[in-house]
């Protein structure tokens, strides 16, 4: 075994030949191109923990005495979301700037338009907020609504993982209609850790949506929901294979998810594939695979 000194700062540690091997390896430019960020002088990343508490923010405005301040009363509202709000708008601002600059190439745009840009977002995002919170408020009645176990609006809200993370898709969906790149899907992926239940911010819901237990579901980025829908754990609505383009490489942008229209209802585990259309009242049983259009008023079943 040959030990070689490599030089550290200021110190020097014996190293031996394998370890010294694989630094080499992976300082090898080929083996890293491709997944390494190089970031930008003045250019911050996008922060986990930050975003967390972005989240817990939006959640105790949008739902007060449940998440945040436990004591909020009507006398102390307009403190609690003042404070809350002013929090929100700094630490939003911030990773705005952190997902555009992530985002942004070399000499594209100045410090000081990134920064009034993000501003003007982060503003544009908290206007939304009475919008999105009346939206999960019919997903919350339809979530007590559908289920009997359900005893009261505060359990659906404390409880239930739907909520947590269709709140998360509501809010992650208002930042990426304003544009915001990267910081919308690390939201969505923190509901998807937290609950199971993976929603991508580029779908489409209606209101009073639920997904009963959840755990498993997937939604893709060009799905579209109607309202009054209710899925159970287990629910994919997916894309069937990619059309490529004529270097080989998956076409982006283009519709690849089914369309649910109102009133539907899809039980657990089954799965909804391609650019097809579930009609209005139509009822999937559990464990079926679908990739034909659905008829409206369809009650569609294993067959026997």
């Amino acid at each position: 075994m040959v030990d070689i000194e490599v030089k550290n700062r200021h110190n020097y540690y014996p190293m031996n030949d394998k370890l010294f091997s694989t630094i080499q390896k992976l300082s090898e430019f080929e083996g890293f191109k491709d997944v390494c960020h190089q970031q930008m002088e003045n250019h911050p990343m996008p922060s986990i923990e930050v975003l967390k508490e972005i989240v817990q923010l939006s959640r105790s405005i949008l739902f007060p005495g449940y998440y945040g301040d436990a004591a909020v009363s009507p006398r102390t509202m307009m403190y609690h979301i003042g404070v809350n709000v002013d929090r929100l708008h700094l630490l939003l601002e911030q990773q705005i700037k952190a997902g555009i600059c992530f985002d942004c190439t070399p000499g594209m745009n100045s410090d000081s338009s990134i920064e009034k840009l993000s501003d003007q977002i982060a503003t544009q995002f908290i206007v939304q907020l009475p919008i999105i919170r009346q939206k999960l408020h019919t997903d919350v009645v339809a979530a007590y609504n559908g289920d009997p176990a359900a005893k009261s609006f505060g359990e659906i809200i404390f409880c239930y993982p739907s909520i947590r993370a269709i709140s998360n898709y509501r809010i992650a969906n208002a930042l990426l209609h304003l544009n915001v790149p990267l910081i919308p899907r690390i939201i969505s992926e923190m509901a998807h850790s937290e609950t199971g239940i993976d929603i991508h911010p580029g779908a489409t819901i209606g209101d009073y949506f639920t997904i009963d237990h959840g755990t498993g579901v997937v939604i893709g980025e060009t799905a579209r929901i109607g309202s009054n829908v209710k899925m159970y754990q287990g629910v994919t609505l997916g894309a069937k294979s990619f059309p490529l383009d004529k270097n080989g490489n998956p076409i982006k942008g283009i519709a690849r998810h089914p369309r649910i229209e109102d009133n539907v209802i899809i039980y657990s585990n089954s799965t909804i594939l391609g650019t097809i259309t579930v009609g209005n009242g139509a009822v999937i049983g559990g464990n079926l695979w679908i990739d034909t259009d659905v008829p409206a008023g369809a009650k569609m079943a294993q067959k026997r």
